[in-house]
């Protein structure tokens, strides 16, 4: 079992070892630096923790506040951060070395649907046994693709043979409202 996060996060009240501490904060009428005992009977006398916030300052920076309060409010910012972080969603197209006109057209139509929706799409061609001797036909489909798709997307890598495929990266521009 991992240890605790918050243990090891912040040490509060009497965990604090160090003789004296910086004290900042609203409810400190005197920011300053403090012996450790006398920001310790500071907080107990407000009813309250003595959190240290930044522990590799000279000294400690601690504050006095409601230790469970702060991590809850600690805890609703990392989920407003994370529900805010962009997820990026790669959407995979493939081709064989001689695709059909009407399956490139197809899969030209999902590719720009799947760009509108604001996923990456990663377009490569699978050469299987001597259709390797096609690299050519290849390239020149992705390029075509990505020529078909410019005003939706741009080319974040240009079409590259790894092993058996040849890939082409596409990232949807950045729409303007």
């Amino acid at each position: 079992m991992p240890p605790k996060k918050n243990d090891d996060e912040h040490r509060i009240n009497n965990r604090i070892r160090v003789p004296k501490v910086r004290l900042v904060g609203d409810n400190i009428e005197n920011p300053g630096i403090y012996p450790t005992a006398e920001a310790l009977k500071m907080a107990d006398d407000m009813d309250l923790d003595l959190v240290e916030i930044s522990p590799n300052a000279e000294p400690p920076v601690c504050r006095i506040i409601d230790y469970q309060k702060f991590l809850y409010q600690q805890k609703k910012k990392q989920k407003e951060i994370k529900a805010n972080s962009v997820k990026v969603v790669v959407k995979e197209i493939r081709f064989g070395p001689q695709t059909d006109d009407h399956d490139y057209e197809f899969k030209l139509r999902h590719a720009k649907e799947f760009l509108q929706e604001g996923s990456k799409v990663k377009a490569y061609v699978f050469f299987k046994g001597r259709s390797i001797l096609f690299k050519e036909q290849g390239e020149i489909l992705l390029l075509r693709f990505a020529n078909d798709l410019e005003e939706l997307a741009r080319v974040d890598q240009m079409p590259r043979l790894e092993g058996k495929r040849m890939i082409l990266m596409l990232s949807p521009k950045s729409q303007k409202k």
